[in-house]
């Protein structure tokens, strides 16, 4: 029998270490990696650690969990910021900066393979061919942006594909959103000129733009071209007002984040305010999982961030970093161009710091309400299921279709924080009779018991069932059939007249539903997470329903390659074109020979 792993000696090691630069990294007993930090001077960064001095509780309760420490020395500050955001990009220890979002910042894509490009919604890592603008703090600021400039310029937002296949105009050019560019109502030098006005209001000429479109308006109205300049006119006060809902406009052109964190350790909120060629484009809320000193919180969040993020020429923070110089070497290193890193004390950037300051403050209070509100109707929820504690972890199941077809079971997970969107499941239900909810819940809840049966997946404290009492003995007979036991059901159903606070509660073994009353909480937070299941599970059955049709028909005839199918699309204009020909239209297409065209034929007409 091999020794069990002696202690682990803190101060002895603490003692061992140099007074260099590096990163330390923390382990549990069971080798998991639960926390990356970076240290001027290792000695004095991990001797803090444990030292005599208190502790905050995030911080007491990982010490606690630490089996062992190993330790990287570089040669610069600058080497361990490096070093340090890499491993934990690498490995995401639990107890550092985490940000709860992963997704990318929204921005506009111009594509430019195209003789009459568009503008249109991007997001994701990977650079995609085009100009990007950007980057926006929310998708719906893309979208409103996106509007105001199609009213403006008339720009197209139909997707190549419909762009290809027009023969007249469509209702966007009819309510004066488009110029129709796809049927020829405007020449691809109109087009090009209007969406360059477009970029420039993105890039911030607005002002020399605006007085282009005068002059171009008083040159039509001397030659007598009215329409021509009624347009324009149309187009400037679109400008105008475009402009005038922009939050605030700096004196001068500039790109800025505005960064503020607030909090303790444990709960912070990071508030980044966008300002790009001058314009605040609003504020995003970050809270990032973190237990250390809030300047070391900061100096973290910069580095995971902008290592995804494009770096701007500017950078206002709200504190002062102990690594200031390390920090914005690190930025430099990263942009590739020089990044100004400094606090903002007075000016516009003072205004633009109290703004990201004033939101960072509010989002905290907000979400503590929020955590507040959640934690007592657990508390009320375990009461009334007769649960040992509030339930740590809820899970609800909700299953959607369309007349029996693309059936999808959708699983929500929530806890005290709110939605886990990580955790989220989806089952597509094979096998069942269309239509037939019970037998399709009993699926899911069958495949989902046996991965909690296996360890697979966690155990959830409380599994909330969309339906009543069908709907509640079809996951028991699910569970049990997956040999799941233990677990605390609940069923929710709409009212008499299926309106929201008429809901019932179903408890297994019980005849009588329960009401709540329409302004309690508790019924408040059931149906968010009901309605949260029925849109996870609504999504994932378009998108599996919207894969069938979009699935050819012709990819199902044997011998009908690739390229053989898109001769016959653009030959006949699409797929109805195919359908109307006969063997002999068929044999007309390069690549298809009689005897492929009547297999064609007898595939697309079966019995004719």
């Amino acid at each position: 029998m091999s020794e069990p792993a002696p202690a682990f000696d803190a101060q002895r090691f603490v003692a061992s270490l140099p007074y260099r630069p590096g990163v330390y990294r923390m382990y549990d007993a069971a080798g998991e990696l639960i926390y990356v930090g970076k240290a001027a001077r290792l000695r004095d960064r991990v001797g803090s650690y444990f030292s005599s001095r208190p502790q905050s509780p995030k911080v007491a309760a990982m010490l606690k969990r630490v089996a062992r420490v190993e330790v990287t020395v570089v040669s610069s500050e600058t080497d361990a910021l490096l070093l340090e955001c890499n491993l934990i990009k690498a490995h995401r220890p639990r107890y550092n900066v985490i940000l709860r979002d992963d997704k990318s910042f929204p921005y506009l894509l111009c594509p430019t393979d195209h003789d009459f490009p568009r503008l249109q919604f991007w997001r994701g890592l990977r650079r995609p061919a085009g100009r990007l603008f950007g980057p926006f703090p929310s998708a719906q600021v893309v979208k409103q942006v996106l509007q105001q400039l199609q009213k403006v310029f008339r720009i197209r937002n139909c997707r190549d594909g419909f762009f290809a296949h027009r023969t007249r105009p469509c209702l966007q050019h009819q309510i004066g959103r488009c110029s129709a560019p796809c049927v020829g109502l405007i020449s691809q030098a109109d087009y090009r000129r209007d969406l360059e006005g477009a970029i420039r209001v993105l890039e911030g000429g607005s002002v020399d733009l605006r007085n282009e479109l005068e002059a171009r308006m008083a040159e039509a109205a001397a030659a007598l071209q009215f329409e021509t300049a009624a347009r324009l006119r149309d187009q400037i006060a679109g400008l105008t007002e475009l402009q005038t809902q922009q939050i605030a406009n700096a004196p001068r052109t500039r790109d800025v984040d505005v960064i503020a964190l607030q909090g303790e350790p444990g709960q912070y909120a990071i508030a980044l305010l966008t300002v790009r060629e001058g314009r605040s484009l609003g504020t995003t809320n970050i809270f990032p999982n973190a237990v250390g000193e809030p300047a070391d919180t900061l100096a973290e969040f910069l580095l995971q961030h902008y290592a995804r993020q494009a770096v701007p020429a500017e950078i206002v923070i709200d504190l002062d970093l102990p690594d200031h110089g390390a920090v914005s070497e690190a930025l430099l290193a990263v942009a590739g161009h020089a990044v100004q890193l400094r606090r903002g004390r007075r000016g516009l950037p003072g205004r633009w710091l109290e703004l990201a300051e004033e939101n960072a403050r509010e989002a905290l209070r907000m979400r503590a309400n929020r955590r507040d509100t959640i934690a007592l109707s657990l508390q009320w929820l375990a009461g009334q299921l007769g649960l040992p504690a509030a339930p740590e972890r809820i899970e609800c199941f909700d299953i959607s279709h369309t007349g029996g077809e693309g059936t999808v079971a959708g699983c929500v997970v929530f806890g005290p924080e709110g939605p886990i969107k990580r955790a989220y499941r989806r089952y597509n239900i094979e096998g069942v009779e269309a239509g037939d909810d019970y037998a399709a819940l009993e699926q899911a809840l069958a495949r989902h018991g046996a991965r909690i049966a296996a360890g697979d997946l966690p155990r959830p404290d409380l599994l909330l069932i969309d339906g009543g009492a069908g709907q509640l003995r079809a996951a028991e007979q699910g569970l049990a059939r997956a040999q799941c036991t233990g677990l605390k059901l609940l069923g929710i159903s709409k009212g008499p007249d299926r309106k929201p606070g008429q809901e019932r509660l179903h408890v297994p073994g019980v005849e009588v539903a329960r009401t709540i009353p329409s302004d309690s909480p508790v019924l408040h937070l059931l149906q968010r997470i009901r309605d949260e299941a029925h849109r996870f599970a609504i999504t994932g059955h378009r998108r599996r329903r919207a894969r069938r049709f979009q699935e050819s028909i012709l990819e199902t005839v044997p011998g009908l390659g690739p390229a053989r199918r898109r001769a016959l699309l653009v030959h006949f204009g699409g797929l109805p074109g195919v359908l109307r020909a006969g063997v002999a239209d068929l044999e007309q297409v390069a690549g298809v020979g009689t005897a492929l065209a009547r297999t064609l034929y007898d595939h697309l007409h079966p019995g004719a």
